[in-house]
Parts: structure tokens; C-alpha cells; sequence
């Protein structure tokens, strides 16, 4: 399947210069979004998760999925005050500023191997970030997953020692 002819390439969004990949598209097509899972779940799954982290907002997208497909419970990463218990919490640079990522404690742990997955790898903090929240709580990463890859972002060095993987690279 070509699903390429499901994702919107919108120009100058959300600001002049960037070219932004709409996936709702996608999405929107049940049998465009039912392979797509299914693609992502044969690339997390050779590395034997016990559990799947999606990063808010657009990891969501295809975090839950892939962990109902696998059998695996879903962690969801949240920005800060989203998350009533207890939480890890991780801070990390922006463009301009920073913006921190939370856990709940109890969620993640030693014994724990982690999928990280979130829509788009780009410069890598938002996946950085919670690889660090799985250090700090003893977990491992059993690997970073993505949908697109913007490999011109170089977010892949940030993510050095990880296996990181994408079903696509531009």
C-alpha cells in the first residue's frame, strides 16, 4: 500500500518554513490506519516490549493500537498536570523554551522494556526525554518507534545506544 497518498503535506504550517505531514488522512481511511499498525507492530515487536509508551499528543495516535494489537499494556506520557499520581517528571529544551514530560511512578519500572512511539522522530527531545524517564525509574528502552523519520533533523543522535525504528525516512 502507497501511504504516502494518505498523508497531507501542508506548507508554511503551523509557521512560515515548515513543512508540516498531516496524518489525519491516514487516519480517516480504515484500511490506510489498520496497516499502518500493523506495519508499526511488526517493527516494535522483534523487540520484545512489555510495555508501550506513547508520547501526547500525536503518539497517541498509534500507541494505544499497537499495544491492544500486541496484548501489552499502554503508558501514556503527558505534558506536566495532566496526570493525577505520582510522576516522573522530565524537562526538555524547545525551539524557544522548554516544556517538561510526565509519567505516572507507578506505571513504569526495573523488569520493564519499553516501546517508546510517537508519530514523527524529528529532533528527538520529546523521545530523549522519555528515555530519560525510564532511566530514572530503572526501566529499559527496548526501542524508539516512529511512523516518519525527518532525517535531515538529525534527532536520531539524540537517541544514541537506542534502536531506534521508523516505518518511513524522508
Amino acid at each position: 500500500m502507497d501511504i504516502f497518498k494518505y498523508i497531507a503535506e501542508i506548507p508554511d504550517f503551523p509557521k512560515k518554513g515548515i513543512l508540516f505531514y498531516d496524518i489525519t488522512p491516514m487516519m480517516a481511511n480504515p484500511d490506510a490506519y489498520n496497516y499502518t499498525i500493523d506495519r508499526m507492530v511488526a517493527l516494535v515487536a522483534p523487540h520484545k516490549p512489555t510495555k508501550i509508551l506513547g508520547a501526547e499528543s500525536r503518539g497517541f495516535f498509534f500507541a494505544p493500537s499497537i499495544a491492544l494489537k500486541m496484548g501489552l499494556p499502554f503508558v501514556p506520557v503527558r505534558k506536566k498536570g495532566k496526570l493525577p499520581r505520582e510522576t516522573i517528571d522530565v524537562s526538555y529544551g524547545l525551539e524557544y523554551g522548554t516544556d517538561t514530560l510526565c509519567v505516572h511512578k507507578a506505571d513504569i519500572g526495573a523488569g520493564d522494556r519499553l516501546a517508546v512511539v510517537d508519530d514523527i522522530l524529528a529532533t528527538g527531545g520529546t523521545a530523549e526525554a522519555i528515555c530519560k524517564m525510564a532511566d530514572i525509574s530503572g526501566a529499559q528502552v527496548a526501542c524508539c518507534a516512529f511512523f516518519m523519520e525527518l532525517g535531515f533533523l538529525k534527532g536520531r543522535e539524540k537517541l544514541a545506544g537506542k534502536s531506534v525504528v521508523s516505518m518511513f525516512v524522508k
